[in-house]
């Protein structure tokens, strides 16, 4: 029996921004990302590699009064996009997790595609909220895109930042560690029959 097609295609278009975003959970993690901000490239370029989601993504906004709105509707998008992907969710893992670092950065991420939306997220350093990484995107921004992504493709997400000095090594650590998690949940696992859930959904 072949597996069904996890793929999505969604677009979103406001007055501050518009996003055109196509996935594939079962590819090889190829990527084509151009969201205007490149820090965000950087992190969804490696969620893609890490995550083996093959993931382009097509963005615009009002960067010139903040990156904030293009980031957080990209994150809403890409959350979107995988919750549709995800189908019924039959015969998947569920559950992954993984600890990833990063030269002086450590992260771990523990994914339940549980189909309740929900985010831990702590660790980082203080300050590291207000800190520009690339000299454009704010530190406060990895856990938005997290908060947005976990709420729209209904996922429960608990990252921990367990070590980091360098504010671009934390973040791209988080990506990575959330990216490798995500793999393990969203893979198919041969022993799971239908919907890994004694509710008979998630």
């Amino acid at each position: 029996m072949t597996a069904p097609s996890r793929t999505a295609s969604r677009r979103r278009a406001t007055s501050e921004s518009t996003v055109e975003l196509e996935l594939d959970l079962d590819g090889t993690g190829a990527s084509h990302i151009d969201t205007s901000v490149p820090f965000f490239d950087h992190l969804l370029t490696a969620f893609a590699k890490h995550s083996l989601t093959d993931l382009t993504v097509r963005a615009s906004g009002d960067t010139a009064i903040d990156v904030h709105h293009t980031v957080e509707d990209v994150s809403i998008v890409l959350g979107s996009a995988i919750g549709e992907a995800l189908g019924d969710k039959a015969g998947i893992s569920r559950y992954g997790d993984a600890l990833v670092p990063l030269d002086d950065a450590l992260a771990q991420a523990v994914v339940d595609v549980s189909g309740r939306p929900y985010l831990v997220h702590d660790g980082e350093p203080a300050g590291f909220e207000l800190h520009l990484i690339g000299g454009h995107f704010t530190g406060s921004l990895v856990r938005h895109t997290f908060e947005a992504i976990s709420f729209h493709a209904r996922l429960t997400t608990h990252i921990r930042v367990l070590a980091g000095r360098d504010p671009h090594h934390i973040a791209e650590a988080e990506y990575k560690a959330f990216a490798r998690a995500f793999r393990q949940a969203k893979s198919f696992d041969p022993q799971v029959v239908g919907i890994p859930s004694t509710k008979g959904a998630l």
